[in-house]
């Protein structure tokens, strides 16, 4: 009967950590890459109302080659400028247009952020809910809340 009991704690620890840390990690790393596209439509909407309030159409900026090269740049007419739009295709738009366009895909990708700490939370949970089966089938006594600790 030992034995079956120490089976099946295997099993459980090897469920958290090759399916469910794996799948929080992911989810994790995706919410993450959902905040960094975020982060760079606010940057351009912020950069787009600056020159809307100083009525400049004349531009100096730095551009990433990649790999943290960067060239300066100068940019004579910026009354229109490419937005990427998603998978890969640019669109070339007024100041107007990418603002409303920023504005809906911001609200659109903090609504899928928000999905993935819901799922996350779950992920949490479901972890959280193994523990305590193998706690139970290894006959220990609860942690007290002070050692208890969050898991990511």
């Amino acid at each position: 009967m030992e034995a079956n009991v120490e089976q099946k704690v295997l099993q459980y620890e090897k469920f958290i950590d090759e399916v469910l840390k794996r799948d929080l990690q992911k989810v994790l790393e995706q919410r993450d890459a959902v905040y960094e596209k975020i982060a760079q439509y606010l940057q351009l909407k912020n950069t787009l109302q600056s020159l809307q309030e100083t009525g400049s159409q004349h531009l100096e900026t730095d551009v990433d080659l990649g790999c943290n090269f960067y060239v300066q740049a100068e940019v004579e007419d910026s009354s229109r400028v490419y937005v990427l739009v998603g998978f890969g295709f640019f669109v070339e738009m007024d100041h107007e247009e990418a603002l409303r366009f920023i504005s809906k895909k911001t609200s659109q990708l903090t609504a899928f952020a928000e999905q993935l700490t819901k799922d996350s939370a779950k992920i949490k949970a479901n972890i959280r809910m193994v523990l305590e089966g193998l706690r139970e089938l290894q006959g220990l006594s609860d942690l007290p809340d002070t050692r208890r600790r969050e898991i990511f």
